[in-house]
């Protein structure tokens, strides 16, 4: 059975406008690693609207950093959260940080902690550390060594310094028990990635 005319119009008009936005979207790169700022600006504006999410991530990052464009934490809080909610990655960790700080939004460590562990569980090795000091700290959620153990081990796998440190730290508070638990479940993860 072929798709009907409809649906094979409404594809390829999805394809052109992806195409489009990977367009303006690899303009605006070519811009930014020139240094031009203000044409990054504008082409990712345009890759961003169409949905994008490089597009909207790197948006954020101009609007948070001010490059090409006035300083503005609302706009980049708006932009990373579009790109974190399309599954990207480093947004999504972003996204955890600007709760944490409450940059463009009102400190939300419950979300904080939902973002970073949506980022954690996609292997980055910075949110896997965030998520095991809210843990520690019972930041967001109460207070799990174990929890806490857990992520600064995949913090560690994934080869983030910072994280060894914080491992001694833990294990210095923990009991025999709550490693073993710790160490038991994180096996279990990574047999399941």
């Amino acid at each position: 059975m072929s798709p009907s005319p409809l649906k094979t119009l409404l594809l390829s008009c999805a394809l052109t406008v992806s195409l489009q936005a990977h367009g303006d979207y690899e303009e605006g790169l070519d811009a930014a690693q020139n240094g031009d700022f203000a044409t990054a600006l504008k082409e990712f504006t345009i890759a961003a609207e169409q949905g994008l999410d490089l597009a909207q991530y790197n948006l954020a990052i101009l609007y948070f950093t001010g490059q090409g464009v006035e300083q503005d934490f609302d706009e980049a809080f708006k932009w990373t959260k579009a790109a974190a909610e399309q599954g990207h990655t480093n947004a999504q960790f972003n996204l955890g940080a600007l709760y944490y700080t409450g940059s463009g939004t009102a400190v939300d460590l419950d979300a904080a902690l939902q973002w970073y562990s949506n980022a954690a569980q996609a292997q980055h090795a910075v949110a896997q550390y965030n998520l095991a000091t809210m843990y520690e700290n019972g930041e967001g959620t109460d207070l799990d060594l174990v929890q806490a153990y857990f992520w600064a081990n995949a913090s560690q796998y994934n080869e983030y310094s910072e994280a060894t440190i914080l491992l001694q730290a833990l294990a210095a508070k923990m009991s025999a028990e709550q490693i073993t638990a710790a160490r038991g479940a994180f096996a279990r993860w990574l047999l399941e990635q």
